[in-house]
């Protein structure tokens, strides 16, 4: 790996901030006209130590803690949110559960690969009918003689096209609710495997989004990720760590905008253009704040539901209120195909959709906040 590594989040920040000023930035209208992040940031990032964030050395990762990844995850994201958000499903949602729930067999066999940065992860839960409501889940796994056997559908799965591993939830019986879901480590390589397609989407181009088809795929016992019955558990808390990731890409989005703002501003200086200017700014430092409460809520051990939910919800909103009044500000200018205050808009409306819609991030602070109430388990 490029140099020392870093030994606190502000290291991790300038390494990240050199690497994406000087690899990424350059790119980021290619990446999203072309719909295809080059290999060289690929290995740049795996280079770099990013895609080891989080896991200990003993596992071949670099180390450092949440608050590490929170800055290196906004770097990125800045210069292309379509980089941060790889990074961030790489790491939140795939590197994240197979060290916590993993046996030391499974971190040996697939957390290395992923913390040396030789596969990128993905994280299979959605499917065409069931996204937050877990109880609709249709993708079905049986036990066989050797182990088990999956068949479903799986849509909307990002970094799916070239991962080199992928979480994937499946119940046994539904009747069951949410006691009959586990959670299943799948190499794409594994017979009966496909990607279906890819989705051309509005924004985050580059960051790969696909339909994933499991046609009786065959699975040793040593596939089974945690306890049998308990992937709603693995899939919550990695979930719950992955809000946070993403309300930092959402950060970096809402950065690069506000850069991109001031600087017309700047141009042609009228009080109306101040005025949005400012509130930006008001934005963007109510989101920084949350983000950064919710990296250290985690990095303590403490719970960390709310101050991820919220985190979120502030800064997926106020990426979007930023970039659509950068394009205000910007005019004409703004919404030619080039420009990166459209780019940063079509990005930023991504993100109130993904790891949670804005209405599921609403209704876990709800449950939290109120007596609870029977009914399907938001994620």
């Amino acid at each position: 790996m490029g140099g020392d590594l870093p030994t606190d989040a502000q290291g991790w920040r300038d390494r990240a901030h050199a690497f994406a000023t000087r690899s990424i930035e350059p790119w980021a209208e290619r990446i999203d006209r072309e719909d295809r992040i080059p290999e060289e940031i690929l290995r740049g990032l795996a280079e770099q130590g990013f895609l080891g964030l989080g896991t200990p050395s003993r596992w071949d990762g670099t180390g450092g803690d949440t608050r590490s990844t929170v800055a290196v995850l906004e770097e990125l994201s800045r210069a292309s949110a379509a980089v941060g958000v790889i990074v961030a499903v790489h790491l939140s949602v795939c590197s994240a559960p197979i060290l916590n729930w993993g046996t030391d067999a499974q971190r040996e066999r697939f957390l290395r690969p992923l913390a040396r940065g030789e596969h990128v992860g993905a994280f299979g839960l959605t499917e065409p009918n069931a996204g937050s409501d877990t109880a609709r889940l249709a993708t079905r796994y049986a036990k066989d003689e050797g182990g088990f056997r999956l068949r479903g559908t799986k849509t909307f799965i990002s970094n799916a096209v070239s991962a080199g591993i992928v979480l994937i939830f499946a119940t046994s019986d539904p009747t069951l609710g949410h006691k009959g879901i586990s959670a299943f480590i799948v190499p794409p390589g594994t017979k009966g495997f496909s990607v279906a397609q890819r989705f051309d989407k509005l924004g985050l181009r580059g960051s790969e989004t696909a339909e994933i088809v499991l046609d009786d795929v065959h699975l040793p016992r040593e596939s089974l990720l945690g306890p049998e019955g308990g992937g709603l558990r693995v899939a919550l808390g990695s979930l719950q760590g992955g809000r946070v990731g993403i309300a930092s890409c959402a950060l970096g989005v809402a950065e690069s905008a506000f850069v991109e703002m001031r600087r017309c501003v700047a141009a042609e200086d009228e009080e109306w253009k101040r005025t949005l200017l400012a509130r930006a700014f008001a934005d963007l430092s109510a989101a920084r704040v949350l983000v950064a409460r919710a990296a250290e809520a985690k990095d303590a051990g403490a719970p960390y539901v709310i101050e991820a939910s919220v985190a979120k919800l502030v800064a997926s909103g106020a990426a979007v209120r930023i970039a659509a009044a950068g394009v205000d500000v910007a005019g004409p200018a703004g919404v030619r195909a080039e420009a990166p205050a459209q780019r940063l808009l079509r990005d930023a409306r991504v993100f109130p959709i993904v790891e949670g819609t804005t209405e599921i991030q609403e209704l876990i602070l709800a449950r939290t906040l109120l007596p609870q109430r029977t009914g399907p388990n938001p994620l």
